[in-house]
Formats: structure tokens, C-alpha cells, sequence
């Protein structure tokens, strides 16, 4: 379920409610500027950063909520007097929830997930729905394409299925920016898929599931069909590093998803090639 969903079914499920910002930031703070938290008399939804900090808020918030209070804005130092030692200062501010606050934030969560970084996963078996399921929370726009509808499980709230006869022709209308994940299972196809997706260097990852054996075997592939040594390079494989050797499907699809958060948000940035930022 994606962000914008979860505090949706909040406001629905509560009839008075505070929403609550962290509208600055200076030094070391557990949350970024624009993080939020939902509160009402009984719950909460999202978060501020936890400890002592979350605390106050949802306690502040609930005092608006009560009348006991009418300030709207709090500046708190994360220093030993509140028992977070950050270091830093957070700003936070409060809003009761009405309809037209709920819908401006709702929006801008919308616009959030819109621009969110693209992957598509290529391959629905077992790694590729597990994979889609572990991607499924984090900020992403996930795709997962298949050839055959009876080879994808069921999809995790938010990931979207794409069926095609020829998933390689996918590639050219990827959105610049966008990840590619190929788990087939058809070592023909993986090759088709890749080598499309190599000649893209706008894309900030193109990973394909396998061996050292089947590396060097795409490699020649690649060459013959004339990829130059620069494009090549931007292959990822083995996906999710070496470090574990495990290859239950879950775990390599936690090791993927925490090896596309560094490298999307790195090429992002323009910090590093996203071969080498997989390393």
C-alpha cells in the first residue's frame, strides 16, 4: 500500500485528526524536512522520527485536538533535555485536518509518488514476486512485466503488471531515470532484454539475475551485437552484491531492494556511475 493510500484510509477511519509537518531542519535530525505524522484522539499514521520527538508531537497534537492549546508551530532542540541526542533542531508544524488541508496533502503525496523513481522488474517467478513484494512499501513506481499471466502471484498493493509477448520491446518507452531488473526465465530473453536496456545510458540500473559463468556468456553475446565496452560496464550482475550466499528468493530480493535504494538514489544525485555505485 503506498503512502498517499495509508493516510487516505486514516482520514477516512477518523473524523478529527492533526497533521503534523517537520517544516525545517537544522543538523542532525531523524526525519527530513516534509515528513509527517497523522494524528488523532486514538491513532496515528506516519512518522516524525520516533523517540522522544514523535512523543511530544502526537501529545501537542492531541492537545489541539482537546482546546487545550492553540499553538500550531513547535522548535525543538534534539539535545540530552529531551533524551535525543541528535544534536540537531527540528521544526514542526501543526494542522487540524480539514477538508481542504487533507486534500492539499494528499496531493502533494500524490505528486510525490508520481515523480518517484521507476522499476521494472522483467520476470514474475519466484525472485521476481518477491522482489516486487519487498519493493512493494518503499518509494518506488513498480512495474513488474511478464510474458504469461498464470506465471505472476499475486502483486502487492501498489505494484503494477505489465503482459507483453516481447518484453524486450519495452525498453525504449522506460521513463529516463528508470531501473531495470531482469529475472526471466529464459537466459535468451534475459540477453534481449539487457542488451536493449544497456544502450540506454539514461537509465540508473540495469541488473540481471545469475552467475559469473553467465556474465562472461552474456558479455560475448553483448559484443556481437556490437555493445561497446562503456555500455557493457553498466550491467550489474550478480544483482544484490556477494556478500550473502543466499539464494532464497526473499533474500535476494532484500539484498536487491536495499542495492536499488543506494544506486536509483545515487545516480539521482549525479554522485556516482551506477556500476560502480552497486559495488
Amino acid at each position: 500500500m503506498d503512502e498517499a493510500t495509508r493516510y487516505r484510509r486514516f482520514f477516512e477511519s477518523h473524523d478529527r485528526a492533526v497533521i503534523v509537518s517537520v517544516s525545517a531542519v537544522k543538523g542532525s535530525t531523524p526525519r527530513e524536512e516534509g515528513a509527517a505524522i497523522a494524528v488523532s484522539a486514538s491513532a496515528t499514521c506516519g512518522t516524525v522520527g520516533g523517540g522522544q520527538l514523535e512523543f511530544m508531537a502526537i501529545d501537542h497534537a492531541r492537545a489541539l485536538l482537546s482546546g487545550n492549546t492553540d499553538t500550531m508551530r513547535l522548535d525543538i532542540p534534539l539535545g540530552p533535555d529531551i533524551g535525543q541526542c541528535c544534536g540537531g533542531r527540528t521544526e514542526l508544524s501543526f494542522e487540524i485536518a480539514d477538508a481542504s488541508a487533507i486534500a492539499a496533502f494528499l496531493a502533494r503525496l500524490d505528486a510525490e509518488a508520481e515523480s518517484a523513481p521507476s522499476v521494472f522488474i522483467f520476470g514474475g517467478g519466484h525472485v521476481g514476486s518477491a522482489l516486487s513484494a519487498a519493493l512493494a512499501p518503499l518509494p518506488f513506481n513498480t512495474v513488474l512485466i511478464e510474458t504469461r499471466s498464470d506465471m505472476v502471484e499475486a502483486l502487492a498493493d501498489g505494484v503494477s503488471l505489465r503482459l507483453t509477448p516481447m518484453p524486450e520491446a519495452e525498453i525504449a518507452g522506460l521513463p529516463s531515470g528508470s531501473a531495470v531488473v531482469i529475472l526471466t526465465h529464459d537466459h535468451a530473453l534475459d540477453f534481449l532484454i539487457a542488451t536493449e536496456a544497456l544502450k540506454r545510458a539514461d537509465l540508473s540500473y540495469c541488473g540481471m539475475i545469475g552467475s559469473k559463468t553467465k556474465r562472461a556468456t552474456f558479455l560475448n553475446y553483448a559484443r556481437r551485437q556490437r555493445l561497446t565496452e562503456r555500455e557493457c560496464a553498466r550491467l550489474i550482475m550478480p544483482i544484490g552484491g556477494t556478500p550473502v550466499a543466499d539464494k532464497r528468493p526473499a533474500i535476494i530480493a532484500a539484498l536487491v531492494a536495499a542495492e536499488l535504494i543506494s544506486v536509483i538514489h545515487a545516480a539521482k544525485a549525479g554522485r556516482l556511475h551506477t556500476a560502480d555505485a552497486a559495488r
